[in-house]
């Protein structure tokens, strides 16, 4: 994978977490990701179509995610209430929108987010894609985003 895809996603993160929730993030070094199950219990998925295509998830334990959504929405808030799924699909969309804004060179479109709770989940996306691990720790905890992008093949008509 282009290093040049995974630094939008890290500077992103920190945006979003700085600005939105005044949540400073150290970002650690990343590293490649072989299997499909997440780092974390809680993750909010978004796929990545256009010139970059694959898919970008923001993965969380869950006493971090309810932390940081508590932070996030101003209210406690369990990983069981109505809303919590909501407000982990909308930092995974920042993140994602926040990064696709960096790729000034090219088409991207990011889809609906999708949040999965529950430990042990599986995320199966295009099975060509290389998976990079960008770990993060804030004060509420550690959390990662995992990058599988690649830029689309030309087609020629």
């Amino acid at each position: 994978m282009n290093q040049s895809y995974i630094i939008p996603f890290m500077k992103s993160v920190q945006n979003v977490f700085e600005t939105m929730l005044q949540l400073p993030v150290q970002i650690n070094e990343p590293s490649l990701k072989a299997e499909s199950t997440p780092s974390f219990d809680v993750s909010g998925i978004i796929g990545m179509s256009g010139d970059v295509s694959g898919t970008i998830v923001l993965s969380f334990p869950t006493a971090t995610a309810e932390r940081i959504v508590s932070i996030f929405t101003g209210m406690e808030m369990s990983s069981t209430h109505e809303d919590f799924a909501d407000a982990v699909g909308e930092l995974v969309n920042m993140v994602s929108g926040g990064a696709k804004a960096q790729f000034v060179d090219k088409n991207v479109s990011i889809t609906c987010p999708s949040v999965v709770v529950g430990s042990s989940h599986q995320i199966h996306g295009q099975k060509d894609l290389t998976l990079v691990e960008i770990p993060c720790s804030s004060d509420c905890g550690e959390f990662s985003v995992e990058v599988g992008i690649r830029q689309t093949a030309d087609v020629t008509v």
